[in-house]
């Protein structure tokens, strides 16, 4: 039965590795190097080969890429999309007209939250940061929306709600969901990842409205002069750590702040054509993406229509990013020049695909192996005859488990918030996702619900709103506050957010 497991060597050596990657994370260091080493020793005491064990370190990164690629098509194609839309400022004309909206501080810190989460949703935070920036945080200040409330504004909707649940791209439940087993639908983490982070996030804004509203002011343009004159440290962006960071900090130097006569003069600079293609574009483009998102909705519904399947969602995603991208291209350049561009952008958009997600597949290896489904492929044994180590471990201690879905769940939650204290909201999703599978069946709480909580802590803690050395420190950087004061006045909202959406989860699901 099932109190007759034994643990081997590789269950310890599976359980050590967990261990030294938890550690290492809380020390802000990467943990590739610890999940390539754990790897080496669990494939080599599960084989007793040295030979196998070495191979075994490229073979698990091999079947990560395999299992989490379509996730790096999808980003490739969205960030071609956004490079050949920045060709002719059709990103800048998408946001511009909620300018006018902002007649004062309150309009204005809800105004920045909506447009960065919706941007944030399509394109990452790591556009959405430098275009609200650039475009609409001046317009807010001069509103009388203070600096500090800005920042907190953008954080909560950018770094915290859009990127927790990835619901348009789907790179965090898709890595989630590889991670808690075959049985766990990546459409489904990521739903339930959807309701949980606008839950965090709705509590997370209202509380930062209600802590800061007192220090908002009367519209002036003496707001913006006095903010304007004052100097950020955006070269504290640049120091080591995550890859938003890196990439936002280019956004920093390619995206100064923009006031009325900068954006016009940008506009005046282009042709008539393409200042035209430049509103079409700025129009379809929303449209299109607002299309597929029904698509993925709709059937949720019980409207009757078909459910996208596995990884159907992203490749929609992916299709429509691609066929915008070309459109916009032949737009740009005309269709002989259009045949070089597009591979170019296409080419960039891997470069920062791998740049964003290259380091995550030795961390999914490792993880990998303590499920039954993908450490058979590393090992290159029939499904039946791999271990389950995870499962295995679980199984062998669960009389040490408080059969408890309130205590479990906040487990998960806290062991993800601890795996973003490296500054990344992302490496951590596959030891989540791995004790989500292990656990959930453990305290009759749905693996995928387990996987979105678990995602809720580490991409709200390392994406950038709990800690000052994750890409938080670009939003400070650009609202021209100190990061420690973002911190802080960020930690009783967004941690009151993530206590109840985890209570929500268990209550719901």
């Amino acid at each position: 039965m099932q109190n007759a497991i034994t643990l081997t060597a590789a269950h310890w050596f599976y359980l050590a590795g967990v261990a030294a990657v938890v550690v290492t994370m809380i020390f802000r260091a990467n943990v590739v190097v610890p999940s390539v080493i754990a790897t080496f020793l669990v494939v080599l005491a599960l084989t007793g080969s040295l030979v196998s064990a070495l191979g075994g370190i490229f073979t698990a990164s091999l079947v990560a890429a395999k299992e989490l690629f379509n996730i790096f098509l999808v980003i490739a194609f969205m960030t071609a999309l956004l490079n050949a839309l920045k060709t002719i400022q059709s990103d800048v004309r998408m946001v511009e007209p909620f300018r006018m909206v902002m007649k004062n501080g309150h309009v204005a810190y809800f105004v920045l939250a909506a447009i960065t989460y919706v941007i944030s949703l399509f394109f990452w935070p790591t556009p959405a940061v430098p275009l609200v920036s650039a475009i609409l945080l001046p317009a807010a200040i001069a509103a009388g929306l203070p600096p500090l409330a800005g920042a907190m504004a953008i954080a909560i909707a950018g770094q915290g709600m859009a990127l927790s649940s990835d619901y348009v791209i789907g790179v965090a439940p898709g890595i989630s969901a590889k991670a808690a087993g075959a049985g766990v639908s990546a459409a489904l983490v990521a739903d339930r990842a959807l309701v949980l982070s606008l839950i965090t996030g709705v509590i997370a804004l209202v509380l930062g409205y209600v802590m800061t509203r007192r220090t908002f002011l009367a519209p002036s343009a003496l707001h913006l002069e006095k903010w304007q004159s004052t100097t950020g440290d955006v070269e504290d962006i640049k120091k080591p750590g995550t890859f938003e960071k890196a990439e936002i900090a280019h956004g920093t130097e390619r995206a100064p702040l923009a006031t009325e006569s900068d954006i016009d003069k940008v506009m005046s600079l282009q042709s008539r054509r393409r200042n035209r293609w430049s509103k079409v574009f700025a129009v379809v483009t929303p449209i299109a993406f607002l299309a597929v998102v029904l698509v993925m909705v709709l059937p949720k519904m019980k409207t009757g229509l078909p459910d996208l399947k596995g990884s159907d969602a992203a490749a929609l995603v992916g299709g429509v990013a691609a066929l915008l991208m070309m459109l916009v291209t032949l737009a740009s350049v005309g269709p002989r020049r259009m045949l070089n561009v597009c591979p170019d952008h296409i080419t960039d958009g891997l470069v920062f695909a791998f740049k964003a997600m290259g380091s995550v597949l030795p961390i999914a290896g490792f993880f990998f192996l303590g499920a039954g489904e993908t450490v058979a492929q590393v090992l290159g044994v029939a499904a039946n005859q791999a271990p389950n180590l995870l499962f295995e471990l679980v199984q062998a201690g669960k009389d040490f488990i408080p059969d408890s879905r309130i205590f479990v769940a906040y487990g998960v939650l806290l062991v993800g918030m601890i795996t973003g204290i490296d500054g990344s909201g992302f490496a951590g999703l596959p030891l989540t996702g791995a004790l989500s599978g292990a656990l959930g069946p453990v305290v009759g709480l749905n693996p995928a619900t387990l996987a979105a909580v678990g995602q809720m802590g580490a991409v709200w803690t390392g994406g950038g709103t709990l800690i000052a050395w994750s890409s938080l420190i670009a939003v400070a950087g650009f609202a021209r506050v100190p990061v420690l004061d973002a911190v802080r006045m960020l930690m009783v909202p967004v941690l009151t957010g993530l206590a109840v959406a985890t209570l929500a989860a268990t209550l719901l699901w």
